[in-house]
């Protein structure tokens, strides 16, 4: 049997997640569950949770890489919880778990994540005017290195189809 795609879906947390962010998390969350492929998330609230629930609704697979010792504190769509107890370094483990990274909208917690996904060349898309600390990157890079282009889209479905499409390169 092949391994499934791991696909990461990074963004908002509770605190910022506006209702534009959720629809479009649940969207790339349903999307992803779609393709076959497991969903990856930091198991926690806002896009986190959008994502899982739509990935959960549509049959799919979720995986929720928390930050907390305690699994109960991730998000009731995860179906594997990996309590780290790592805090904000588990934004590496998430982003050396996912074969690529769908951002949706975000503070400085998604931008850690995307520079851990950035620094070990993941592919990554990013859903345009989300008014995200990601927005200055889209269609560029994050520094003069040029390790991985993020590829800006605007739909949840080009979100997944794009992510896709790099994954399989």
């Amino acid at each position: 049997m092949a391994k499934k795609r791991q696909i990461l879906v990074i963004g908002h947390n509770t605190n910022g997640c506006l209702p534009e962010h959720e629809k479009m998390a649940y969207e790339v969350g349903a999307e992803i569950a779609k393709s076959d492929s497991v969903l990856i998330c930091g198991g926690l609230g806002g896009v986190m949770t959008a994502a899982a629930h739509g990935a959960k609704d549509a049959g799919g697979l979720t995986i929720g890489i928390i930050p907390q010792n305690d699994p109960v504190d991730a998000n009731e769509y995860c179906d594997i919880v990996i309590p780290t107890g790592m805090g904000l370094a588990r934004d590496f483990l998430n982003a050396l778990s996912a074969d690529g990274v769908v951002i949706v909208g975000g503070g400085s917690g998604t931008l850690s994540e995307t520079c851990a996904a950035y620094m070990h060349k993941k592919p990554m898309v990013a859903i345009r005017n989300l008014d995200s600390s990601v927005d200055p990157f889209i269609d560029g890079y994050l520094d003069h290195r040029e390790n991985v282009r993020i590829v800006g889209v605007d739909t949840p479905q080009e979100a997944v189809t794009k992510i896709l499409e790099l994954v399989s390169a």
